[in-house]
């Protein structure tokens, strides 16, 4: 679904074979989240081996969609991104094995307490159930969204641009190939009366697909434990598809778009569904008058070019006026080099700037090889700068001043605030997550890049001995809540 066209499209409502599909997935889910931690861990290495064995068949898909898509005229930044090459897809690869050694998300007690003698609360960590990501160009992202979903004991339906439509069809073939291999011995029958129920329970209606009947754990062939398991992921295919995803309240437990400003805007404005993301990726990078001007430099050039189609690039550079000549010297040659346009405010063209920024400048996502670029007076007009403009994604100082960098630390209210290094960690691989499902900008959690902890909620947990709240109501008991160990 490209954002052009959803934002004219109106939310048609889901097909019955859309429904059944989902509600499959949704089963299978929930057989999932009764899988032990070994169980799932196998299961997210064999997806991983699959993808080895199925390779070439991956990147001759990529190569047919990146053929397609320059035939079309996709944009350069949008190219980058659907871009499948070797070292990016063992590097997804590797990114699946983190997964898999990942601990175990479920069954986590987060809380434990005596109520009274003999009535013990506890509350543990559970799967979501579902999660539908929408996502533009990047078949690679469908490679971590399965990995995690899987993991943490979720279903996933994806629908990925259709300018990667090749790519992620062959991605998805290797995925449920290998999760299908990866099922264990034992699992929960497929129950068609709850099938039937959450087929007939949209948002057309009323959702009554939330609690489906509890599957019963039984010995079954392997060719019916394949498809059990498989379905478990589900790939769309087409633009009403799609659309009508938004309207699975019942049957998806939550949202995740991965795309333009526009696509992200769209699902939140349309759906009932709640929405994990981010609409903008507007990062600034603040040169202290305390910083190092070498390794400030270092630090923008990699913000910038490392992957200037990525959402955690900057696009904005703060430079503090003090130090503007002696950087803006330096800067201007090393960007220049490396093909970067760059945009100026008055003072900035003062000191070799080429290109004059205007006002929209200051609140654009390029995702491409250009840079707006502003002098300030002090921190607080950086951290000004950025509370206007920004989009709370992740933004960074450069600086030797601990009270400066202690201070924009506090202040940048930001997904993630960085010292003295390039914005483009803000990756769930690169903080050790294996992967992500996407980054969120929201201040409710999750926040910043999402991992496994992204994809799980809790669930309270009651054993009592036949207590009854009239006792406590009348005061014939008393509550004790004594904290128990975890």
């Amino acid at each position: 679904m490209s954002s052009a066209a959803a934002g004219m499209a109106p939310v048609p409502e889901p097909s019955p074979e859309l429904l059944q599909r989902a509600a499959g997935v949704r089963r299978s889910a929930m057989a999932l989240g009764q899988w032990s931690d070994a169980e799932r861990r196998a299961a997210v290495q064999a997806m991983a081996s699959a993808l080895e064995s199925d390779r070439h068949k991956i990147l001759a898909a990529n190569q047919a969609d990146m053929e397609t898509a320059a035939a079309d005229g996709l944009t350069p930044a949008l190219m980058a991104r659907l871009k499948l090459d070797g070292a990016k897809l063992d590097a997804a690869i590797s990114g699946v094995r983190q997964v898999a050694a990942l601990a175990d998300p479920l069954g986590r007690r987060q809380l434990h307490t005596e109520l009274d003698q003999g009535l013990v609360l506890e509350r543990l960590t559970v799967p979501l159930g579902v999660v539908g990501v929408i996502f533009e160009a990047r078949p690679d992202a469908a490679i971590q969204i399965a990995s995690l979903a899987i993991r943490s004991g979720n279903g996933a339906i994806l629908k990925g641009g259709r300018e990667a439509s090749r790519s992620c069809a062959a991605i998805m073939a290797a995925l449920r190939q290998g999760l299908a291999k990866g099922i264990p011995q034992t699992i929960p029958a497929p129950d068609p009366i709850a099938d039937d129920l959450a087929v007939s329970n949209t948002s057309a209606t009323k959702p009554l697909a939330n609690n489906p009947l509890p599957p019963i754990p039984v010995a079954m062939d392997s060719a019916a434990g394949d498809l059990m398991a498989a379905s478990a992921l589900e790939l769309l295919t087409s633009r009403e598809e799609s659309l009508a995803l938004l309207k699975l309240d019942g049957l998806v437990d939550l949202i995740i778009p991965r795309g333009s400003n526009a696509l992200v805007r769209y699902i939140q404005d349309n759906t009932r569904i709640p929405v994990l993301g981010h609409a903008d990726g507007i990062c600034h990078l603040y040169v202290d008058a305390a910083a190092d001007l070498d390794q400030a430099l270092r630090v923008a050039i990699d913000a910038k070019t490392q992957y200037p189609a990525a959402c955690n690039a900057i696009e904005t550079l703060l430079v503090h006026e003090q130090i503007a000549p002696s950087f803006l010297a330096m800067a201007i040659e090393a960007f220049g080099a490396a093909g970067v346009e760059l945009r100026g405010d008055a003072a900035a063209l003062a000191l070799g700037v080429e290109h004059a920024a205007s006002e929209e400048d200051w609140s654009s996502e390029y995702s491409d090889l250009v840079l707006a670029v502003k002098l300030v007076a002090d921190l607080d007009a950086a951290i000004e700068h950025i509370g206007r403009y920004g989009s709370r994604h992740t933004d960074a100082i450069c600086t030797t001043d601990d009270q400066a960098a202690n201070r924009f630390l506090a202040a940048v209210d930001s997904a993630g605030v960085y010292l003295n290094c390039s914005t483009r960690f803000a990756d769930g691989f690169r903080y050790g997550f294996g992967a992500e499902v996407g980054i969120s900008t929201q201040t409710l959690p999750p926040r910043g890049p999402v991992g496994l902890e992204g994809l799980v909620t809790y669930r309270y947990r009651l054993r009592g001995e036949g207590h009854i709240a009239a006792d406590y109501a009348s005061g014939a008991r008393q509550f004790s809540h004594r904290a128990l160990p975890l």
